[in-house]
Formats: C-alpha cells, sequence, structure tokens
C-alpha cells in the first residue's frame, strides 16, 4: 500500500466515523426532545429526514475506505447497485431536504403583512407529502444507476465499461451522458438556487428587524444582537452548504465528460458529496442544544428571536 492509498482511506474513515458521531447525535437531541414532552415542529420533520439521507451519504465512506486499504476489495453484483444507487439517493434527499428547510424556515418568519403570511397555516401542513414526494422523485431520477451499475469480477460481454475503486459502470455512450449530466445538473442547480434565494429571504428580514429593534441593543453593546447571530449562523450554513455541492456538481461533470475513469477525481466528488452531510449536524446541534437557554421574556424583540431559533 503506498502513501497515497493510506491517506486516501485514513481520510474516508474520519470523515464517516465523524460525520456519524454528529448526526447520531442530532437525532438523540429529538429523542430527547421527544421524551421530554417538547412539542415538534414541522421543520423538525425535515431535519430527521436530512439526517437519515446524511447517514445514507456517509456509507458510501465504508467501500472507500476498505477499497483504499485493500487493493483486492470487490463489492458483488447486487451490492454494488444499491451502494451506487442509494448514495445517489441520499445526496439528493439530503440537497432537497435543505432546501425546503429553507422555504419553510423563510415562510415561518416572514411578516405577518408579506405576500407569504397565508402561506404559513398550509405550508405546515404539506411537510410530510413535501418529502415523501422528495424521496419519490430522487429515487425515480436514479433509477438509471441500477441499470448501468455492475461488478468488476462478473464476466460480461461489455465492451464499454469503466471500473471504478470496487465497482464498474457501463458507459451508455456520449449522448445518453450528456442528457443524464443536463438532468442531473439542472435538478441540483434548481435546489441550490431555491436554498439560496430563501436564505436570502431570511437575512433581508432578520436585517430589517434589527433595524427596528436598534435602540434596544445599543443597550448590548458588549455582545452581538440577536439577529446578527442568526444571519452568521444562516450564511455559514448556506457558504458551506453552496461551496461544497457546487464542487461536487462540477467533479461530477467532469466524471460524465471523461470517456475514461480517473480514480482522484472519482474519490474527490465522492469526498466532497460526503463534507457537507458530516459537517452540517455540527452546525445544526448549535440550534437544538441551544433551545432550553433561550429565554422569553414578554417583549416582541427577543420572543422573535427565539421563535426564529426554534424553528431553524
Amino acid at each position: 500500500m503506498n502513501s497515497r492509498d493510506l491517506a486516501v482511506g485514513v481520510f474516508f474513515m474520519s470523515q464517516t466515523a465523524l460525520g456519524m458521531l454528529g448526526n447520531s447525535a442530532l437525532l438523540c437531541c429529538f429523542i430527547i426532545a421527544d421524551f421530554s414532552g417538547i412539542r415538534a415542529k414541522p421543520t423538525d420533520l425535515i431535519v430527521k429526514h436530512l439526517t437519515w439521507a446524511n447517514f445514507i451519504v456517509l456509507c458510501k465512506g465504508i467501500p472507500e475506505s476498505i477499497a483504499a486499504f485493500s487493493q483486492t476489495y470487490y463489492v458483488d453484483y447486487v451490492s454494488c447497485k444499491l451502494v451506487l444507487y442509494f448514495h445517489r439517493v441520499g445526496r439528493g434527499v439530503s440537497l432537497v431536504s435543505t432546501s425546503l428547510l429553507s422555504v419553510f424556515q423563510a415562510i415561518t418568519i416572514s411578516p405577518s403583512n408579506s405576500m407569504w403570511a397565508s402561506l404559513k397555516v398550509r405550508a405546515m401542513g404539506i411537510v410530510g407529502p413535501s418529502l415523501s414526494l422528495c424521496w419519490t422523485l430522487q429515487m425515480a431520477m436514479y433509477a438509471y444507476v441500477l441499470v448501468y451499475t455492475t461488478d468488476i469480477k462478473g464476466e460480461r460481454n461489455i465492451t464499454r465499461i469503466r471500473f471504478f475503486e470496487y465497482c464498474a459502470v457501463v458507459n451508455p455512450g456520449r449522448p445518453i451522458n450528456i442528457l443524464t449530466l443536463i438532468l442531473l445538473t439542472s435538478n441540483d442547480v434548481m435546489f441550490l438556487g431555491l436554498m439560496m434565494w430563501a436564505s436570502g429571504y431570511m437575512v433581508f428580514i432578520l436585517l430589517k428587524h434589527k433595524q427596528r429593534v436598534k435602540h434596544i441593543h445599543r443597550s448590548q453593546s458588549l455582545r452581538s444582537s440577536p439577529e446578527t447571530r442568526a444571519t452568521q449562523s444562516i450564511l455559514t450554513l448556506v457558504s458551506s452548504f453552496v461551496l461544497f455541492y457546487v464542487i461536487s456538481i462540477v467533479l461530477t461533470s467532469y466524471m460524465f465528460a471523461l470517456e475514461a475513469t480517473s480514480r482522484w477525481v472519482s474519490n474527490a466528488g465522492v469526498a466532497m458529496a460526503a463534507c457537507f452531510p458530516a459537517f452540517c449536524p455540527f452546525l445544526l446541534l448549535r440550534h437544538y442544544t441551544s433551545i432550553s437557554r433561550i429565554c422569553c421574556p414578554s417583549s416582541y424583540q427577543t420572543t422573535f428571536y427565539a421563535c426564529f431559533v426554534r424553528e431553524l
């Protein structure tokens, strides 16, 4: 085993372990909240689905680590299809769930006189159906993976085949590759744009609220305002998400464009796809573990921020 394979294996193993730990801790927060009798918000359901999708994405790090440490490791025919298929589905659900979370949060904190006020009651009632539709669409969209994925050891009369670490993918040809690339990229770009729009709207609402209560924050000059902290959290979450997924989209597009297999591009694509699922729970834990420390005086300004953090 050379130093490159060792570094790749250690990286995937560390990323997978860290992500599993963070997502498990986030699920524990929900379990504790359920047993404590804390009323769950509709957006909590989105975060739960996001967490399970993160688990699915991170599971691909296990065979990647084994393949890096052992050069003779291969996955059987059925397992190969399932690993690649559910990895793509989990990545898609993670993207769509984060976008849905941003949209529902934006609707929740919108002022009562805004055009979104009428959607507040109805939006919370369609969280469940939206998540069901999300899983269904992603499973249907990536069904092609089940068709074109095969194992390495199987002796099949296939001329155009691309070998990866432990699996192989049949190359259907440039026209189908281009069509698939356009479909998948359009899906990713659409939901990334939706999330950025919703997050920008939330930042705009928070900054407007900060201006209205500026006189209160003058007496709290030693610490940042609640709106500033919430804005920083939103920008951190969105910036990291967009960065990782844009790099993932670029690497995936490059893989489709290549006729041959590039090992480092394949490893980089898997690593980038798992970066946000690995670090996302730690960003969300900041909100869910701080709920118990939020006090709600009678003033509208403090209540606004407390409710916003609970929704986030």
